[in-house]
């Protein structure tokens, strides 16, 4: 039930044109040079996300790396990655952080990577950017994959940053 709702919410935000995202830069745009949410997806990212999303609902696993048994972050992120565009990434949250090209919050753009500090120390989690503020990511024990909204004050408190793994997007 949970994968069919996280399913719909992001369905219906990619139904919806013109939807500006929570960037300053974008929200001072003027209507007539937003691009609509359908505009911003590269055919890279949207192989991305729609793999991401079939994940939803599988649960945590401390350094799952597949489906059947559960995933962590990291395994997450790699399986989605492999699937949808064949890109091979390094195992943790930690050596992720530091390939691609790093981006500011304010260019986020769906398909990027994004890291918290979850532990105590930086780049200890990782996550899918989706658009509109909202991410793709396995928490942690005890819970599934699932979609949550960066305006939290959780994850706003512990955001480290975003790479770009997609070229073009």
């Amino acid at each position: 039930m949970q994968k069919v709702l996280a399913s719909l919410l992001v369905a219906s935000t990619l139904l919806v044109g013109g939807i500006a995202t929570s960037c300053a830069a974008e929200s001072i745009r003027k209507p007539e040079d937003q691009a609509s949410f359908f505009e911003r997806y590269t055919n890279a990212a949207q192989d991305v996300i729609l793999q991401g999303l079939k994940l939803v609902g599988v649960r945590y696993r401390l350094g799952g790396n597949d489906e059947s048994n559960g995933l962590d972050c990291s395994g997450f992120v790699r399986l989605v990655f492999k699937d949808s565009i064949g890109a091979s990434l390094p195992r943790t949250a930690r050596e992720m952080s530091e390939v691609g090209q790093q981006i500011d919050a304010s260019q986020l753009k769906p398909g990027d990577l994004v890291f918290f500090n979850t532990m105590r120390r930086t780049f200890s989690h990782v996550g899918i950017y989706l658009g509109d503020n909202h991410f793709l990511h396995a928490p942690r024990t005890g819970a599934e994959v699932r979609v949550e909204n960066m305006d939290n004050s959780y994850w706003m408190s512990r955001y480290n940053g975003a790479r770009r793994i997609l070229q073009g997007n």
